[in-house]
């Protein structure tokens, strides 16, 4: 959604398990996601209270329908006091609730304010921790309940197709399998606590730039087997509650009004009976919402000023109009597509009422569900507590991922007089960045705090930024001999940098990176980075590098002479700890990438196969030509080498893979082997199951990740993995009988450590 800045202004069940690998947080209370039977839609437990539903909406006014219809502020909608209805409540909150924007984006002073900053969902995805994404789910719906929230306004689960979309740090992964894993478990969390997550952006949010008008073209297949897995997992497995539709045209029509997305197959065919809520500003016409799927329009100012309101009109929250439901009140919100012109439309042909009577039911089901109405009452939350601090970390402390180890450099010792570390993201805080992304924390432990308290007063830590966050900054060669000197005079050297969260300077820049609303420039590290490394691997070249980002950063001009390198994406409040621990040996690294880090952005699928961002001479048009070869599904069929391949990470352990036993059914397998740690230390392995069809009528990619556990395995301790493979796991979308089809044949079933590191294969006839 947009946000209040001038720039604008002018699905399979759940992990075995997976302890935790610090010690310290075996503690932390464990959480689980409800297990799903197989097949069976959650969505029908929405319509439980129908009959109080229809009961309500009998005594409702024309007025007082269309007035649940639409925001009456910037996050608020709806309330009908004289029925006891309230206002529904939103918050932004992928990874914390986001900071209190007032009724018009005018902030507000809250002691309540700062809470938990979780870590980004691509760092959550990084975990393959099904059970940790539950847990994550039940802190943000705990803290949003606290803070009188009734629909948190995530997760987001777009593909991560373009590595410069500013948006990917907010989204899971290339995958769709990957992203279905771990959706259901976030969403059930956050319901648990009372409160209904609202998956987004459906569908086909993949770039930031020109993301209110471009017009995007796939093909089915794509679409079905790409791109709407995560959101039919998110309704029939993880029952989510509400939905947000996104801003871009899909085949010419506005998605949050596209009759095939919205009708045909989110309520049809997958059977949503919840709540479809516009992006803000994403309805464009009242006749299309209506009719096609809009049922809550938000908003805010931004669409009023749009519309020809007077922006001192809008900066006084009033216009000539009154409020038809509270009185003499006077709303800005009347003007809404959803608001008096639907209200117009419906007096000249009052046929049009059922379809407004049925968008009030999805808002009614979700209000009993969120214990707004009822006898049900929701518990209390909680706001920032010590146990939301810890899964914090531990989200972290799993999601950090070891890229590269040359010569086990990591992990590093303790016992050293002096440390340098250098780069200026080591200080600075991410967590009011990226829009609607923003957390007000109640703190943030940067990389250099979290090594200092690692290391105690008996080890010597100096700090030279190296570059500074500026606007079109380049390479400063005083701050690069600083650091060199820093390099050169310490036992140990750790350089932090990478990106940065977008929002800096008290403004949006037209450069900035990871950010909502604008993509990045490019994949390079900003601000003269690359000098810097090289200077410093040169005065040191035992340097560990570490990255902070939201997507593939472009390592190529200095990875062959790192001997250590760790993507920490943005880590959340207790990320500076996280690393600490992590680079200093208190925890076993066990995270994978769940996105490939091409080696430049010119080998990225979208930029090779696709026309991103967008199709010359029209730019408002883009065809996603790469089709089904997203990611890993290009790199492995193409034969096109990454830097770090999708699901790459390493241990400061080693894991043999035993002998694969494949079992047939009669269109499905059960996949068994045994995995045993073969080091000295305890570890979590990620095993990572990929299916091959050996012969196909149609052009397959090279593997399609169908299956993944992670296992915690103690020195020299074995476990038998056993994952089952559906049918639906063999299956390919057929455009012409416009269904999915089980091709007869040979399959292979290859199992490793990475796309890139299979050990182990096996095969069956279907």
């Amino acid at each position: 959604m947009p946000y209040p800045f001038s720039r604008f202004a002018t699905v399979l069940g759940t992990a075995l398990c997976c302890a935790a690998v610090s010690p310290a947080l075996a503690q932390t209370k464990s959480t689980k996601p409800m297990k799903t039977a197989a097949g069976a839609n959650r969505q029908a437990l929405l319509t439980t209270h129908d009959a109080q539903v229809n009961a309500l909406l009998q005594q409702m006014t024309l007025e007082e329908k269309v007035h649940m219809l639409h925001a009456n502020s910037a996050f608020a909608a709806g309330g009908i006091p004289r029925l006891g209805i309230p206002e529904i409540m939103t918050s932004d909150g992928p990874h914390g609730v986001r900071p209190e924007q007032g009724r018009d984006w005018r902030g507000v002073k809250d002691a309540q304010d700062a809470g938990t900053y979780m870590p980004t969902n691509n760092a959550l995805a990084s975990t393959w921790n099904r059970s940790l994404g539950y847990t994550a789910g039940t802190v943000l719906g705990s803290e949003a309940n606290a803070r009188g929230k009734d629909i948190i306004l995530g997760p987001g689960i777009n593909i991560i197709r373009a590595p410069l979309n500013g948006r990917n740090f907010e989204y899971f992964s290339e995958d769709p399998y990957l992203v279905t894993q771990m959706v259901t478990g976030y969403i059930q969390g956050v319901q648990s606590q009372g409160v209904s997550a609202c998956v987004k952006h459906y569908a086909l949010n993949n770039q930031e730039t020109h993301r209110d008008d471009i017009d995007v073209e796939v093909s089915e297949r794509a679409l079905r087997e790409i791109y709407l897995p995560g959101f039919k997992a998110a309704v029939e497995q993880g029952g989510v509650y509400s939905l947000m539709g996104s801003y871009n045209k899909f085949r010419g029509t506005y998605a949050t009004e596209n009759p095939y997305l919205m009708n045909t197959i989110l309520k049809g065919e997958w059977g949503f009976k919840g709540l479809v809520i516009s992006d803000w500003g994403s309805v464009h016409n009242t006749n299309e919402a209506l009719r096609n799927g809009t049922d809550l329009e938000m908003g805010t100012d931004l669409v009023l000023m749009s519309q020809g309101v007077d922006q001192s009109a809008v900066a006084s929250g009033v216009t000539g109009q009154p409020d038809l439901v509270n009185g003499s009140k006077k709303s800005l919100y009347d003007r809404f597509f959803l608001a008096n012109p639907l209200l117009d439309d419906l007096k000249k042909d009052p046929s049009l009422v059922p379809m407004v009577d049925e968008k009030v039911r999805r808002i009614l089901r979700v209000m009993y569900a969120t214990h707004q109405l009822g006898d049900t009452k929701r518990q209390p939350g909680a706001y920032n507590t010590k146990e939301h601090q810890a899964t914090a970390l531990k989200v972290a402390e799993e999601g950090i991922v070891l890229l590269k180890n040359e010569g086990s450099l990591l992990p590093l010792q303790k016992a050293v007089k002096t440390v340098a570390v250098i780069g200026a993201n080591a200080e600075r805080p991410n967590a009011m960045g990226g829009g609607s992304g923003q957390v007000k924390a109640k703190y943030e432990i940067s990389a250099l705090q979290g090594i200092k308290d690692e290391l105690g007063s008996g080890v010597s830590v100096t700090y030279a930024p190296g570059y500074t966050i500026a606007r079109d900054q380049k390479a400063d060669p005083a701050l690069i001999a600083a650091a060199v000197a820093a390099a050169k005079a310490a036992d140990q050297v750790i350089f932090v940098g990478g990106s940065i969260h977008g929002y800096d300077y008290g403004k949006w820049s037209d450069n900035a990176y990871d950010a909502e609303g604008t993509d990045k420039p490019d994949m390079k590290m900003p601000f003269g980075q690359d000098e810097l490394v090289r200077a410093v691997l040169a005065a040191n070249p035992k340097t560990v590098i570490v990255l902070l980002g939201g997507g593939p950063i472009d390592v190529a001009a200095w990875a062959g002479q790192a001997p250590a390198i760790v993507e920490a994406w943005y880590p959340g409040m207790e990320g500076g700890h996280a690393l600490a621990h992590l680079l200093y040996g208190d925890v076993n690294p066990s995270g994978k990438l769940p996105i490939t880090f091409p080696k430049q952005l010119e080998d990225a699928p979208a930029m090779k196969l696709g026309e991103y961002p967008s199709t010359p001479g029209n730019p408002l048009k883009q065809t996603y030509k790469d089709d089904i070869f997203v990611g890993y599904r290009y790199y492995d069929t193409y034969k096109v080498a990454p830097q770090f391949a999708f699901g790459h990470g390493l241990s400061y352990t080693t894991f043999d893979y035993g002998k694969l036993t494949v079992t047939p059914g009669k269109q499905s397998a059960t996949v068994k082997l045994t995995v045993r740690n073969t080091g000295k230390m305890a570890g979590a392995e990620i095993v990572q199951l990929y299916v091959h069809d050996v012969k196909s009528s149609v052009k397959r990619p090279d593997k399609e990740l169908k299956g993944f556990e992670k296992i915690m395995l103690n020195p020299g301790e074995s476990k038998t993995v056993t994952m089952q493979l559906p049918a639906e796991a063999f299956q390919y979308y057929d455009e012409a009988k416009k269904q999915w089809v089980l091709e007869p044949g040979q399959f292979e079933v290859l199992v490793g450590s990475a796309s890139d590191d299979i050990r182990q294969k096996g095969s069956l006839t279907l």
